[in-house]
Formats: structure tokens, sequence, C-alpha cells
């Protein structure tokens, strides 16, 4: 066979003999090449069954350049039997003559032991592009280098190339053994060729004209010459593209790696030409003047004022200074008890208070101006207003003085609030002076409010007794279950016997209804509440609910009963910051309302209502209207472990009687309180009432009917998607008591496994930020979750009401939100887990967002995120009625024990599509709750100074996860705090993507006594307790702190109500 090479000046022509021809469909060819001179092979690299040197031949035809020697003549090309594989060491192990990047030849490659691309981080890993440290006589040039730090993107099903040179810088000729591609990932989607592979609008002669190698073998390249190599690469499927290129030459093996980024439409029309850029925070501390000019507060604000006043609860200045040089108050290091109990919780909430203050003054601004808005207003731009970063609401205020100027300040009320704008009303004085032309700085203020409802909380409980705090301190109770005709003809065995338990309590020690997901925990306090609204008309009702929307839900299921309600009999107090237009229209007339502000009643119509239905915060104002303790014969406490002991105490403290009947319902192992600070957070600020019910109190811990009902029927979910959350987090317990059968709708997705309705979809896409928005987004995986929407509803079969969407990162939400919108459908549920506990739906899905393990470990490090918090994962994974979709990639999924089960858990049953599995012998480093082997220490994760402070000034307040799982109280006796971040900042954030008014109470809530308190807000993520190294601060406190005498002592004040 005669080969001729026609792409020089020079055309030269071979003569071969073909050895071979594969039936393989790319007609291989093994031609032998005789009458050409050539190097000898290495030994090591000679095949014995070829003493002729191989060509290897893909396809009909190969073009290849001779390299020009310095003189400018034709080099034949030698050639040699194919080298043998690299060594099958090669999965992160040494390699000796072997060069990735700038390491060494003792670092680490990225191949793997078999011909594939194991995973690699590349957003973390700057080496697998930077060869600018590469020493030697060779130099080899990366293809496809990375633009603004990320890899290159393509759309799919378009050619993308790129060359590798080759150069030889030294003085003496370089044998090059060959240049092979070792792997790539998706399997076959590189090719290496001599020729430039044809453009995209390249003719098909041209196209049909181009052939790839599989290789290019022996060779020598002169002193001062360059070869040139075509790396190309046509994506079939969206995610990330990767692939090594092996260099043997000389005495070296030298490692490139690609990477391409292959998009569609939809995905790259989320991306973004403005690079991240982190706002910088301002440096100055918050205005030292504590008065201010007045300003005019919105109307709202002055429509009611109440008879008893709550007070100011100021922080005392030596509780300030210790907190904030890092010493750790003494009470903190006793146990919890009757005589401590104010104490204790009253220095958490400090702690948390400080936390809210520093967050607070991170987005202080500086020299900033406003703007006249017609006769009444200034309007102010506040950067990321629109993410709520910082979260503001009509009747918060800020404070603001002419830059640079001591002069007293100014304060002004927020009157109105729109994307990036407050609009203010400061004091007239102000207004007259005002110039567009003048600069200001400007302090933003979190309302105390909820704080001071929580400061009195805590030391009215102490009035309450053993019975609502420490129940083994009271005397045994045995309660008579009540038989009873149920209303609701589907109320289950044990359901029943909870309500009859309740209606047979008398007393103020708690009842628990321990309610796992599905298994109708709001069904059992209907129940019970119109049982007592039916026969015993003495009983007065009050239920109290971590949200608006929570409490709403009850609302709902009280009205949709069979058994009638009179409307005059029950009421739903909301907040006066609730907007009405986000009421219900069904459910306004259960409302108290002037000219669409929500206010409470007076005392004598709410002596009326055998029903009242309220947000845990809002049932302060309760008692502000003078309702007495022992009004309310029983109080509710539903999704009880989602509120920390002092949001609890509350209602109870302040309306419990010594009759009252409390019960509380919810559970511990899904999501807990919210809270920003994470000292407080481990401290027991972290840890609900009930989680401490449940842990502390044998009665409760053993399962005594007497005191505590476990459901265990679960009506919602696919018997395979209850499985797991079962095994994990209820002994095995749960009870499935829905069909197993998958409709055959799901069919159009491809389940792999039809009936296992569990699918994995993996994908490695890219962690994103742009603008001055720190919340991530990873639209590879955007695109993925789109795709298998539309493919769900293409038929119809499958409703847009039946799908939703969970997310961490608010930026995700909002890219997903986007992109449904050019399809047509705007309204299918789209959030943070947070808005979806409680909620169902037939279908869910799941993107988890993190791509890169530093982020990942980020995230853990600070509790935020949504990969490493079990209660989190168990909300998720168990919204889903008949199909449960997780998109993400699997190699960060596996950082985490519980992801890592589900992953394993899908690839077992046989129901994983994507990119390549993690070996399922990997160390799992990050185990969740219940393992503290692998919990890092303060110091060692590699972030530097600089790095936190990124993230502190930066994290989107939206993505943050600050709940603990168990928040024991420490033993420890030092006068530093634990170190436990690397400069020992105890900053922390909100949480993801819940929208105005959703789920449960954010800390910062605002206004007046009476004005505005609101009870939307975010819930975070949270860390399982269990990861807690308890030895990192167990005996670390030596010097003592006590309280100053009598600070925040309410006892003079009279039980009746507030001076």
């Amino acid at each position: 066979m005669w080969l001729t090479n026609k792409t020089n000046h020079r055309p030269q022509t071979f003569m071969v003999q073909i050895l071979a021809i594969s039936h393989q469909p790319s007609h291989t060819l093994l031609a032998a090449v005789p009458s050409l001179p050539h190097k000898p092979t290495r030994t090591a690299h000679a095949s014995p069954s070829h003493r002729l040197p191989l060509l290897v031949l893909d396809g009909d035809l190969v073009q290849s350049n001779p390299i020009q020697s310095s003189a400018g003549a034709a080099v034949p090309p030698p050639l040699r039997s194919p080298a043998a594989s690299p060594d099958p060491r090669l999965r992160f192990a040494p390699r000796t003559g072997f060069k990735m990047g700038h390491h060494s030849d003792d670092e680490y490659s990225v191949a793997g032991d078999k011909p594939e691309v194991e995973f690699m981080d590349f957003q973390n890993d700057n080496t697998l592009q930077d060869y600018q440290s590469d020493d030697g006589p060779v130099v080899v040039t990366a293809p496809f280098p990375f633009v603004n730090g990320k890899p290159k993107s393509v759309l799919v099903g378009e050619t993308s190339a790129d060359a590798i040179c080759i150069e030889n810088t030294s003085c003496e000729p370089v044998d090059l053994w060959s240049v092979r591609i070792f792997s790539s990932n998706p399997e076959d989607s590189y090719v290496l060729s001599m020729m430039r592979p044809p453009l995209n609008d390249s003719d098909e002669a041209a196209k049909k004209a181009f052939l790839g190698l599989t290789s290019v073998e022996d060779r020598t390249l002169q002193p001062g010459q360059t070869l040139t190599i075509w790396l190309s690469c046509m994506p079939k499927d969206i995610g990330l593209h990767t692939s090594i290129v092996h260099v043997d030459i000389g005495d070296e093996k030298i490692e490139r790696v690609a990477f391409l980024l292959a998009d569609d439409n939809v995905s790259m029309a989320l991306s973004s030409d403005k690079p991240y850029s982190r706002r910088q925070g301002s440096q100055r501390k918050q205005f030292e003047c504590n008065t201010f000019v007045p300003g005019s507060r919105p109307i709202r604000q002055h429509t009611q004022g109440f008879k008893y006043k709550l007070p100011q609860y100021a922080i005392p200045v030596e509780i300030r200074e210790l907190i904030e040089c890092k010493q750790r108050p003494d009470v903190l290091s006793e146990e919890l008890s009757m005589i401590n109990y104010a104490k204790f919780f009253s220095t958490l909430l400090v702690m948390e208070e400080l936390n809210l203050e520093e967050e607070m003054r991170s987005y202080d601004m500086e020299h900033v101006s406003m703007r006249r808005r017609g006769n009444d207003y200034l309007s102010l731009e506040v950067p990321g207003l629109a993410e709520k970063r910082p979260s503001l609401v009509h009747g918060d205020y800020i404070i603001a003085r002419h830059a640079g100027s001591d002069a007293r300040p100014y304060q002004g009320y927020i009157h109105k609030v729109e994307a990036d704008e407050i609009f203010l009303r400061f004091d007239e004085q102000f207004h007259h002076a005002h110039h567009d032309r003048n600069k200001y700085d400007v302090s933003f203020t979190y309302n105390r409010l909820n704080m001071r409802r929580q400061y009195r909380s805590v030391h009215d409980a102490e009035l309450i007794g053993p019975d609502i705090l420490f129940p083994s301190l009271s005397r045994y109770r045995s309660v008579k279950k009540v038989p009873f005709k149920p209303l609701n003809p589907n109320i289950n065995t044990e359901q029943a016997d909870a309500v009859g338990m309740i209606l047979g309590c008398r007393g103020v020690t708690p009842y628990v209804i321990y309610g796992p997901p599905g298994t109708g925990k709001t069904m059992t306090l209907v129940e019970a509440i119109l049982q007592l609204y039916k026969s015993n008309r003495r009983a007065n009702v009050l239920i109290c609910a971590a949200s608006n929307s929570a409490a709403d839900h009850v609302l709902e299921k009280l009205l949709s009963s069979s058994y009638p309600i009179r409307p005059s009999d029950i009421f739903r107090l909301n907040a006066p910051s609730r907007q009405y237009e986000d009421v219900n229209p069904d459910f306004i007339r259960f409302c108290f309302f002037e000219d669409m502000v929500f206010k409470c009643p007076p005392m004598r119509a709410l002596m009326r209502y055998k029903i009242v239905i309220s947000t845990y915060m809002s049932s302060s104002t309760l008692q502000a209207e003078g309702i007495r303790p022992g009004h309310f014969t029983h109080i509710f406490l539903d999704e009880a472990g989602q509120s920390s002991e002092p949001e609890a105490m509350v209602p109870l403290a302040a309306l419990c009687g010594r009759d009252t009947v409390v019960v509380l319902a919810g559970d511990p192992m899904q999501l807990g309180p919210v809270v920003f600070c994470k000292q407080a957070d481990q401290d027991g600020l972290g840890k609900s009432y009930l989680q401490r019910l449940l842990g502390e109190f044998e009665q409760y811990h053993s399962g005594d009917p007497n005191y505590v009902t476990k459901l265990l029927r679960n009506y919602r979910c696919h018997p395979a998607i209850l499985e797991l959350p079962s095994q994990l987090f209820y002994e095995g317990e749960l009870i499935p008591c829905k069909g197993d059968e998958v409709p055959s709708v799901y069919d159009c997705i491809g389940l792999p496994n039809k009936s296992f309705p569990v699918l994995f979809v993996g994908i490695q896409g890219c962690d994103e930020r742009e603008g001055n928005n720190p919340s991530w987004f990873n639209r590879i995986e955007v695109s993925k979750v789109v795709n298998i929407i539309r493919t769900l509803t293409r038929n119809g079969d499958v409703s847009e009401a039946d799908i939703g969407v969970i997310t961490p990162y608010r930026q995700q939400v909002n890219k997903i939100k986007k992109a449904l919108e050019t399809f047509e459908m705007p309204d299918l549920r789209v959030g943070s887990v947070e808005q979806f506990q409680g909620q169902e739906r037939e279908v869910i899905i799941i993107s988890t967002v993190r791509s890169t393990v530093k982020h990942n470990e980020f995230d853990r490090f600070f509790n935020l995120g949504f990969l490493s918090n079990y209660r989190r994962f168990n909300v998720a994974i168990t919204r889903a009625k008949s199909l449960l979709i997780i998109v993400g990639n699997p190699h960060i999924i596996t950082k985490d024990r519980h992801w890592d089960k589900l992953l394993r858990y899908c690839a077992d049953n046989g129901s994983y599509q994507g990119c390549p599995l993690p070996p399922p012998e990997e160390e799992v480093r990050y185990s969740g709750y219940g393992d503290t082997r692998d919990q890092p220490a303060g110091d060692g994760w590699g972030y530097n100074q600089e790095e936190l402070a990124n993230h502190i000034h930066n994290q989107d307040p939206s993505d943050s996860s600050f709940r603990h799982d168990n928040g024991r109280s420490s033993t420890a006796h030092e006068a530093e705090w634990p170190e436990v971040k690397p400069d020992g900042d105890y900053h922390s954030y909100p949480d993801a993507g819940a929208e105005p008014q959703e789920e449960t109470q954010q800390k910062q809530q605002h206004v007046e006594e009476g004005a505005t308190t609101r009870q939307d807000g975010v819930q975070a993520g949270q860390w399982s307790a269990n990861d807690v190294d308890d030895g990192a601060v167990q005996d670390a406190y030596v010097q003592k702190y006590t309280f100053p005498p009598g600070w925040g002592d309410v006892s003079s004040i009279p039980a009746t109500g507030w001076e």
C-alpha cells in the first residue's frame, strides 16, 4: 500500500505493507513500513510480535506533518509499535518521571488505573492548567486554556479544536515516543489529529477528509523544533468534558489535561458576561452615637397601642465586652437547671444578637447619594436588596449622616421597598437640607423586637415551673385515654391514640406527637382540635406554627373538615407587617384589619374566640393586649422542632396556666431552629424544646404513651422512596402505606428500573457566581432539570402542579425559574428545602448545585449549603410521592455519607444515569452526624485569612445554614472561645432561598411591639451536633465570669403584665 503526504511543500510517498485489517467499525489497518529508516525503539516498549514499527490508521485516510529540521528539510516520521499502557498504579499514586502541571515527579496523576479520567476538581486545583513553571528540555502547551478561571464553553453538537505544541528547547535531539489520548470522559469524546479539524460550517467534503489518530508514534524532535497536534471534541450532551493527553518523550512522561464545558441553548442563555466581584463591606464601625434625630414612622406603626409594654432588655456593656473578646460566660459551663434557666438562655440570645449586629455592619455604605422622590421621600439604592442582602422591609429604619461628619445622625424609616431601592422619611430638617449631590454614610439596623420577646419568654418561663421546663422533676402522670368518635374516618390507630390521650390530658406537662415525614401530624392536630371544639364548649385553643404558611395550612385544614366551625369562633392572628395581598382571600374574613393593615383585635373580642391561630412570635401580642395565663385551655405547638427553646417559650411562658394542656407536634430529624451564631448554636440555642424533651427525659425517650405518641404510617411516599430515610433516621420503623406501583406516565424519562422510582442523574457542571451576587448557581444542572421537566410534561399526563424543584441556593432558584418562564412554566414551584417542609409533590427534582470539593468543604465548615446537612437531606428526599430525581455531581455527593448512601442506593438498584460513578471503595471523608473522626481542626482546611474574609463578606444570606442538631451545653472552663474557624470569627448568615413570609421565623424581625413583626424569613441548613468534637472545648475554660447582679432581672415585675 502506498501513502502520500501532500501537506508540505515537498510531497513524500511511502510504501507500507498491510499486516492486518480489523473488522471493528473503525476499519483499522495495521501497516508495517519496512522501507523507512527509523531509530530503534526502547526495549521496554517494543512489541515481541511486531519487529517492524507500526502506524495505526483509523478510518479511510491519515495525513501527517513530517517534522522540519533546522535546515528546513523534511524528516520522515519514524514509527514504532504502540507503547504500553501507562503505569496501572496511576490512581492518585506517585509515578516516577511523570509531570502534571508544575508538580514534581513525586506528585499525583489524575489518570486512573483503567483508561478513564478520575474526578478532577479544576476549580480548586490551579495546577491542572498551570504549566508555566515546567522545567526540562521539552515544553508542551495545554489545550483549551481556561477563560476567566472556567473551562471554555462549547455548544453541544459543535466541534471545538485546539493545538498542542510540543517544542524541543534544548540543544540536543529528543526522541518523541508517543502522543496519545490516555482517556476521556465521556468516552471517545476527544480526538487527536495531525491536521486541523474542519470548522462547524465546513462543507461535507472537508469533514470527510478529516481523520483523527489514536496516537502519534516515534519521531525525533530536533533542537528548536515544534510539533503541532490538534485535539478536538464534539460534545453530544451537556456537562464537563475532560481528557488526559500523554506525551512520552525522552525520559519523561508529560500529561496535559483538557476541559470543555458543553452547553445547550438553555444553559448558554443563563451564562453571564458579568464576572463575579465580591462586594466590599464598610470597614467603619457603627455610629458611636446612642441618640439620633427620629424619623417619620410609616402609618401602620401608629395604628395600635398595647396594654402591656415590652421591656427593652438592653445588652449589658459587661456582657458585650466579654463576648466580643471571645470569652465564654461561666453560665454556659453549667448544666441547665431551673436556677440558671433564664441566665443560660439570655446569654445565648446575647451571643446571637451580637452576631446579627456584626452581620448588619457588613452592609453599611459610605459616600452614597439619595434622590428626592416627590415631596415626602428620599430614595436610597441598596445593592443586593432584591436578593435580601440585607433583608429590609416596610417599617425598618436606617441611620444616616453626612459623609465624614461627626454630627448627630438621623433616623430614616422605610416606607416602601422597590427592587434595589428603599423609600425613606427622615425628620423634616433632614429633608429640607438635602440635595441630591450630598454624600452620606449609612448604617443598617435590625429590629430587636423578636429578640426582646425571647428575652422576656425565658425569664417568664421560670415562673411556670418544672412541669414545662423539666418534666422529670414533676409528678408522674397517668392519662386516661378518652374514647371518641372520629370526625375524620381516615385517621389510623396511632393518630386515634394520640387524640384520645390529648382529650384525657390534665395539667401542663407537655404531650408530644412525634411525626416523621408524611405520617399525618397536622391531621392528628386538626382532629384533636375539632374534638375539643365539638365536645368541650369551655375549651379555648391556641395553635402556634413556625411560619405564616404553616399557620395558614392549619387554618385551611380546619375549614375543610367535615365538622363545621362558626366563623365567629375562629381567628387568624397576623403580624401588622404581613402584606394584605399575601393572605388567601378565603382566609381574610377570619382576620382582623383596618385599612388593609392587620391588627390584634381588642381584648373583649379576643376573649370570644374559641380557636386562635398564630405564629410563635405573633402570639406575644395576645399577652400585650391583656390575655392572662390560663385563658387558653389547650396550646398546640405545630412543627415544634423548627423553633428554638426561647421561641417556643414565647406562647408558653406568657399564656400557659396551671391547668393548660400543652401539645407539641414535630420531628427532631427534620429542619431545626434558625441560629446565626455558630457558638450559640453549639451551646444550646440550636436545640429545639421538642428535641430536648425527647432526648433528655426518660418518659419521652422511652415512648411512654402517657407522654408521647410516635406516628409510624407514611401515606405519602412510594416504598422505594421511603426505604432509605426510614433506615437512616427512624430505625427502619416507618410503615409505607402507599402502593408500590410506579405510574406509567413516568416511563417517558427512561427510568432504568421501572419498579424503582428514585433516579440519580450524574452530571459534572460548574459552580458559578456573577456580578456582586455571592449566591451560587450551576447552569448545567439548570438545563438538565428543565429538560427533565419538559419531558415529563410533554404529553400532558404530568402537570406543572405535580412537580416541585428543590435546590439550596437562591440564585439557582432564580435561574431555574427564568428557564421555566422561557417554556411558559412560570407557576411550577421552585424553592429551598425550607419552602417545601410540610409540602409534597408527585414528582420532586433535587438540584444539588455543588460541583467543587473546596466549596463544599467551605459550606460544611461554616454549616452552609445543602450537602452536609442530614436534616435538610431528610426533608428533601421525603417530599416526593411517586418519583424522586436527583441531579448532581456524584463525586461531590459522595463526600457526605448520607448522600453517598442515596447514590449507592440508586446505583445498586440499577437507577443511575450520567457521568461515571466514583468507585464505591472511595473513603467518605465527611460522614455527617454521628461520626467525629473526620471533623476538621480549625486550621486544617487550608483556608487563609483572605479566603475567610471573602467568604464572610460575600456569602449570600439566603444560602447559609446555621441550625445545630444537638447543641448540648459545654462543660468547658477557659477564658477563650474554641477556635473553630481559621481566624476565630463567628460570622453566620441567613439561608437559602425562602420567599417573603414563607418559612419559619427569621431572626431579623422588625419594628415595635404592636406595629410590624415579620414572621417570614428563611431556614438555614443545619449541622449535626454529633459532628462536634466535644473534646475540642471540654475543660478548656479556667477564667470565670459572673453576670452583673440583677442584669435583666424581671422578678420584680408583676406577673399580671409589664409596667
